[in-house]
């Protein structure tokens, strides 16, 4: 299985105290405002930051030398959960905020965007990686990384427009997923392409593999050099992207001894277009719905708040802004082996 070596750090805030006197006008309502000014940005706050988290755990548990079966579906169902929580956040809390949501910053919607995407190509790697584990039709396997390598590409647009010193680590890591499943797509639509008797187009979609991987390999030398949020890692030297190189090669050698004992086909100038789409496998976010409000909302605890007794904020002392630094993640390490066990 792969390994995703980037997750950006959790959403970080700094405590806020309110003074509440004379607003909340009974004990029900003073209860209530044990919250924050503005209950949906922390709502959206701690969802966000639980997204993150599947994200992590996800990372965690792909990450590890021996990976089983029923871990391999934890891993998967916790990215669907991730991108589940991500579009409802977007979709129906982020809109409802007091103070609009600021270009750049992680609530906007290009960024939600970019988060919800990338969960769907991850749980689409799982799915390529158990699908070569069991040996399916390489023209299944090339559909799924054509597929996974789109979104990649997407997730990469989407953050395009944005400042580079907060998105260009981010945007190296999407960038050379892309490549690196357009590598897969183009050597296991070669194969196809071999079994098909069409050993010269097969030869020459294999090289375009070649070509994919080679930028890959540039990208990842690039991602452990841009500084930005997130962990530190070398891609390259992770068996996940290794493995690929070796795949590319023994299949290249094959379609290119076959074709000199048995077809002797010319090779097209041009690379094949890929025109592939996956019937199986393709992942969409689990829904997700917050639970039921708490009984202590009610109807009289709500109609007990008198805003217009609340105390007038002091606008000639500017207020410093607190730093809130970002966590330190651990830098990830190449494992020896990162493969599904299949039982």
């Amino acid at each position: 299985m792969t390994h995703w070596f980037h997750r950006n750090p959790l959403k970080a805030t700094a405590p806020v105290s309110f003074n509440y006197y004379g607003v909340a006008t009974t004990p029900a309502a003073t209860k209530i405002c044990n919250a924050q000014q503005d209950a949906v940005f922390e709502l959206v706050s701690m969802g966000f930051n639980v997204a993150l988290w599947y994200t992590k755990y996800a990372s965690r548990l792909a990450g590890k030398e021996d990976v089983t079966e029923d871990e391999a579906k934890d891993v998967h169902r916790s990215m669907k959960i991730a991108a589940g929580i991500f579009k409802h956040l977007k979709e129906s809390h982020i809109p409802k905020l007091i103070t609009p949501v600021e270009k750049g910053r992680d609530l906007e919607a290009r960024l939600i965007d970019s988060y919800i995407i990338q969960c769907q190509a991850e749980a689409q790697e799982v799915t390529i990686a158990r699908a070569i584990e069991l040996k399916h039709n390489p023209g299944l396997i090339a559909a799924l990384a054509y597929e996974t390598a789109n979104f990649y590409q997407k997730a990469d647009q989407m953050l395009s427009s944005m400042d580079p010193a907060y998105t260009m680590k981010w945007r190296k890591y999407l960038q050379l997923k892309s490549c690196f499943y357009m590598a897969y797509a183009f050597c296991y639509h070669g194969q196809t392409l071999l079994a098909s008797d069409k050993c010269g187009e097969s030869i020459r979609s294999l090289q375009e593999a070649e070509k994919f991987y080679a930028k890959a390999e540039k990208l990842c030398k690039e991602y452990g050099e841009t500084k930005g949020p997130g962990t530190t890692a070398k891609p390259s030297g992770h068996l996940f992207f290794v493995k690929l190189g070796t795949v590319v090669k023994n299949a290249l050698e094959k379609s290119q001894r076959e074709n000199g004992f048995i077809y002797f086909q010319k090779i097209p100038p041009e690379a094949p277009q890929l025109e592939l789409k996956a019937n199986y496998g393709l992942v969409e976010p689990i829904a997700f719905e917050f639970p039921a409000v708490h009984a202590q909302w009610s109807p009289e605890s709500l109609a007990a708040f008198d805003l217009t007794k609340r105390p007038k904020e002091d606008s000639a002392k500017p207020k410093a802004e607190e730093e809130v630094k970002p966590m330190k993640e651990p830098d990830i390490k190449p494992q020896k082996d990162t493969g599904c066990q299949i039982s």
